[in-house]
């Protein structure tokens, strides 16, 4: 990129620029008139620029394209993967693990599969975790890509007084002379000099969010501060010429173009992007995590110093200092296993399993969520930015009401028009004189229908307009008229417009008089039936009403047009307006004058269509019929979603880039302003808005807003200072405009049928049937999800403390290590996986869419659910080291036989003086058996507290799975006893529990893998043992439930108390 892709430069008054080159010249050219404009360019329409000029501004300009921003190198997208709490204590155990187990082999010690597994497996979790953050974040710039693909590739320019056609678009310059024809996209923002056909139409909804294409002119606008829309010489890079050809000057290029200006907006809202709120919460339990893990650290190395350092006392200072340090390497061993026990390694990939799960039911439900996070965000959603043409409303104009004259001129008939979609069968007029069409509704049926460039077609399941959208509803209209007599065309034929189609034949059109701005009306001359020329026109009623001398009655008679007549048809049209419709008329004329013959290009008269200015001649003294009320309407079921997001606390705001008082009208009937409410301070243009002082206090009121006219900035704008106030935001949006505001929310949410690509590649959503009321469907299901992973982190938390006060309660008793690290990592990450997964199945609540929406700093962990979650824990440890504890000191427990493998029971005191073994005297240990194997310490009895402490360390590691596997049940509900909430309501959860019993069944029965995880298979008598003490957790907890579920009671008495004060 040359200079004008380079970083932000600065304005000739010194503020800052989007991008742009401060040597662009920076001039409101529509506000000048074009010799005003060439005059500041320094060029000649006649001429263009000479190449040596055109070389010169390009080296000073740079060349007509969008910068590109270099990517972020991979190695630094890897680096940030881990800046993360959680990840960086798993990298340094995982590390400690690796040097420790190369250090036992250094010192003879056994170095197997077994010392290595640990430290591979949280590798391995390290480098797929990487692997993925780095696949999402390099998709992050595609917006980028895609609005580099709207822009032109070639232009026709006027250089050395010669045209060039096919010129690379990035050789364009500030002063190039350009021409513009029907299909070109344009290359540049540029100043229309002059209009080769009478009129320009530019398609510039991707800039504007409107899809009605613009007329424009080569007149000056005379507001130097004025909108997009409002620049009508103007035309956009990147926008398409739908209609007419023109002759330009180019005023921008590059970065100081609109879609330039647009460009840099996205790469700055991209830099502003935050974490989501379940990513904060989980970097702050993950910094709590480090603190706890290392005072828990801390106290087991100082409860175990005496073990690897001693001293004695002489003379009242410590003296003859003595250091173990195979015993101090040993406690650390256990510091690390105590690290990993206390982190949720499975929780990334559970969040992420639980995420896409969403996804799923999401896309069911037509919203195809583009990045998992935002699954989550979506939950606790507070306010929603909606556009309103197509997300409101159906983006199909359709005809509401049709306004006939009577028998006599002060009389109107009044048809209501059902229908909302281009589909010709969808409604019908009410009241319709079907077998007896009269003549004055016949000629406003071959006006809708003759006097039309629109055509309709049916594609996958829904119909689609090609042409001007109010076009395209007469067409529409036409066909619900039907036919005069009740005729009825062959349903043989293909063609949808099958009464359009007639009507065209009875009257071929010969000419057509192009509309333009200064008479607002379209014609066309017919050669009827009779051979006769007509003229059918159509336009604004006003205008027409002007131009009119006549008007037709119900007969098809034709009597003077007097005041009262107009009057009353003004005082209709008035009303019509200001329900928000778009009114149009329709006119004939039959004395035709030089064109009643007209029959070519040529014909005498042919020179006259040649020129547009003598159109309002030719469409004079004419005979008005009737108009037609249309109007862009709201979806069906957008109203009830208006009132849900209500009763679910979610606050709707509307910004559109419409005129006020059709969004107005719009509003009220969905139900965002009451029918009567007084929408003086709720009701804004964008410019409004932008000059208030306090905007903030604004955006806080409660009951919806309503933002028209809106830009590109002023919807950034808005976004902005929502999320400065804590709000979380959802914006939708489907033009390029919309872009940088979809990046800055907290969730972007795009259009599928009529969104640009760039809005999709900003989004995080896509709405596959761009329906405000999928939004609404997806933020209940974001909060379904968000409780389900609440409930699944609670459990893995508790289960992680539980292992953790199981590795302290060793330490501190001093009895041998019950648990090694790489058990817990198969606890962590494999047993508890499948239901912590299946807890993201469970069933919303019935509430959920009438609670407000929680704070996104709201507590995942409140105290109460802490104190559960340390009692359960603190079970969890005394259950997994009693059971160790029970195996080496008891024969038998509660009545089941333990003593049957031949193993020899010690006291309590050997056991936590186990490392003063060596100095028993005539201590002997019998062989006993686990399964096929026998265990013998006839050479060193000693070992028994180490490698024949094999069964209690497997029995301890299935006491753990097994209340782990009943604690997932107490999880369904946070409140809720299993008697109310019973395992079957999510049978999923049942499967899963299945699923995890049979992986630790694996392991404890294929020779292989038992040798892997160190441990034996247990015998009946002993599975007995394991489910005894594991399910006193599930009573545990069904009492701590109640207990919450009365403070919750009192805490709710004691709150309508104080309301009612």
């Amino acid at each position: 990129m040359g200079k004008g892709g380079q970083d932000e430069g600065k304005r000739r008054d010194g503020s800052a620029s989007s991008g742009a080159d401060p040597a662009q010249p920076a001039f409101p050219a529509w506000a000048r008139t074009p010799s005003e404009c060439l005059a500041e360019l320094g060029v000649s329409a006649d001429r263009g620029l000479s190449s040596e000029e055109a070389a010169a501004r390009l080296q000073r300009y740079g060349p007509n394209e969008l910068e590109r921003h270099a990517p972020p190198s991979v190695w630094k997208l890897v680096l940030e993967q881990f800046n993360d709490t959680l990840v960086r204590i798993l990298l340094l155990a995982a590390v400690v693990s690796f040097v420790l187990a190369l250090y036992d082999g250094a010192e003879g010690g056994e170095v197997g599969v077994t010392a290595f597994v640990e430290p591979l497996v949280i590798f391995l979790i390290l480098i797929v975790n990487a692997v993925v953050g780095v696949w999402q974040e390099s998709n992050a710039e595609k917006a980028l890509e895609a609005l580099k693909e709207i822009q032109s590739e070639h232009a026709t320019v006027k250089r050395d007084g010669r045209w060039s056609h096919g010129l690379p678009a990035r050789d364009l310059v500030p002063g190039d002379i350009v021409e513009l024809r029907v299909g070109d996209k344009v290359p540049a923002d540029m100043r229309v000099l002059q209009l080769i056909s009478s009129t320009l139409r530019v398609e510039q909804g991707s800039l504007t969010g409107e899809t009605a294409s613009v007329n424009k002119t080569s007149h000056k606008i005379e507001l130097e501060d004025t909108d997009i829309q409002g620049k009508e010489c103007m035309v956009f890079a990147g926008t398409t010429v739908v209609n007419g050809s023109a002759v330009c000057v180019v005023t921008g290029t590059g970065m100081a173009t609109e879609i330039g200006k647009i460009h840099a907006q996205i790469q700055e809202a991209s830099q502003e992007e935050d974490d989501t709120p379940l990513k904060k919460k989980l970097n702050e339990f993950g910094e709590a995590l480090t603190a706890i893990i290392g005072v828990i650290c801390a106290l087991v190395w100082l409860i175990n110093v005496k073990y690897f350092l001693s001293w004695e006392y002489v003379d009242g200072w410590p003296r003859n200092f003595k250091f173990s340090f195979e015993k101090c390497t040993y406690y650390f061993e256990i510091a690390v296993a105590l690290a990993v026990a206390a982190i949720p390694e499975g929780l990334p990939a559970v969040i992420t399993t639980c995420l896409a799960l969403g996804t799923r039911k999401m896309a069911q439900k037509n919203a195809l969520v583009r990045k998992l996070p935002s699954v989550e965000t979506l939950g606790c959603t507070t306010v929603i930015c909606s556009d309103k043409t197509g997300t409101l409303t159906t983006n199909q104009m359709s005809a509401v009401k049709l306004v006939a004259i009577g028998r006599w001129p002060d009389t109107l008939r009044s048809f209501k028009v059902d229908g909302t979609t281009y589909d010709p069968t969808d409604g019908k007029i009410h009241d319709w004189p079907s077998l007896s069409m009269d003549e004055n509704l016949q000629m406003i049926a071959k006006i809708a229908a003759v006097c039309n460039d629109a055509s309709i077609a049916h594609s996958e399941h829904q119909y689609v307009a090609t042409g001007m959208p109010t076009e395209a509803a007469l067409k529409v209209l036409v066909e619900k008229m039907g036919l005069p007599g009740g005729y009825t065309p062959s349903m043989d034929s293909s063609d949808l417009l099958r009464c359009c189609q007639w009507w065209s034949n009875a009257a071929k059109r010969v000419a057509t008089l192009e509309f333009d701005r200064t008479r607002k009306s379209m014609g066309v001359i017919v050669k009827a039936d009779s051979g006769k020329n007509l003229l059918l026109v159509k336009g604004a009623v006003e205008n027409l009403l002007e131009r009119c001398g006549y008007i037709q009655l119900l007969d098809g008679s034709v009597v003077l047009l007097d005041d009262g007549a107009k009057a009353l048809i003004l005082s209709t049209l008035r009303d019509m307006s200001a329900g928000a419709l778009r009114c149009l008329g329709f006119a004939y004329k039959e004395d035709l004058a030089e064109f009643a013959t007209y029959d070519g290009e040529e014909h005498a008269a042919h020179k006259y269509l040649l020129d547009p200015s003598y159109y309002s001649s030719i469409e004079s003294n004419m005979i008005f019929c009737g108009f037609v009320g249309l109007r862009d309407p709201p979806r069906e079921e957008v109203h009830k979603a208006i009132e849900d997001c209500r009763a679910a606390g979610i606050r709707v705001m509307v910004i559109t880039g419409d005129n006020k008082e059709t969004a107005e009208a719009i509003c009220r009937e969905i139900g965002v302003f009451g029918p009567d409410e007084d929408i003086s301070s709720t009701s804004f243009t964008g410019k409004e808005f932008m000059v208030l002082s306090d905007k903030k206090k604004l955006l806080r009121q409660q009951g919806g807003l309503l933002f028209s006219r809106a830009e590109p900035k002023h919807k950034q704008e808005i976004v902005r200072l929502l999320k400065e106030d804590g709000e979380v935001v959802a914006m939708t949006g489907d033009g390029v405009n919309d872009a940088p505001a979809l990046k800055l929310a907290d969730i972007g949410v795009a259009m599928g049928i009529t969104g640009t690509e760039v809005a999709k590649e900003a989004s995080d959503m896509v709405l596959a049937d761009d329906n405000f009321s999928t939004i609404v469907a997806a933020v209940g299901e974001g909060r379904s999800i968000y409780n389900n992973m609440k409930a699944f982190i609670r459990y893995m938390i508790s289960s992680n403390i539980g292992e953790v006060a199981s590795i302290f309660l060793t330490s501190a008793l001093g009895i041998p290590e019950g648990l090694i690290p790489v058990q817990l990592l198969w606890v962590n990450l494999v047993t508890d996986g499948p239901p912590a997964t299946a807890l993201g199945f469970n069933p919303p609540d019935k509430d959920i869419m009438k609670k407000p929406p929680r704070r996104s700093d709201d507590s995942l962990i409140t105290p109460w659910i802490l104190f559960r979650y340390m009692v359960i824990g603190l079970y969890v440890g005394v259950a997994t080291v009693g059971v160790f504890i029970i195996w080496y000191t008891h024969g038998s427990f509660l009545g089941i036989d333990l003593a049957s493998d031949g193993h020899t029971l010690v006291s309590y005191s050997q056991l936590s003086n186990w490392g003063q073994c060596s100095t028993w005297e005539g201590f002997k240990v019998s062989p006993f058996t686990a399964g096929a194997r026998t265990f013998s310490f006839d050479a060193n009895p000693c070992d028994y507290f180490q490698g024949g402490k094999i069964k209690a360390t497997t029995l301890s590691l299935s006491v753990l799975v097994a209340i782990e596997m009943f604690n997932s049940l107490n999880a369904l509900s946070e409140d809720g006893s299993l008697l109310s909430m019973p395992p079957w309501v999510n049978p999923w959860l049942l499967l899963a529990m299945s699923v995890s019993f049979g992986l630790h069944f694996l392991i404890l029965y294929v020779p292989f893998l038992a040798q892997v995880f160190g441990i034996v298979p247990l015998s009946f008598n002993e599975w007995l043992l394991v489910i005894a003490v594991a399910f006193p957790v599930v009573l545990i907890d069904e009492v701590l439930k109640f207990v919450g579920r009365c403070l919750t009671a009192r805490a709710r008495k004691q709150s309508g108390k104080r309301k009612a004060e």
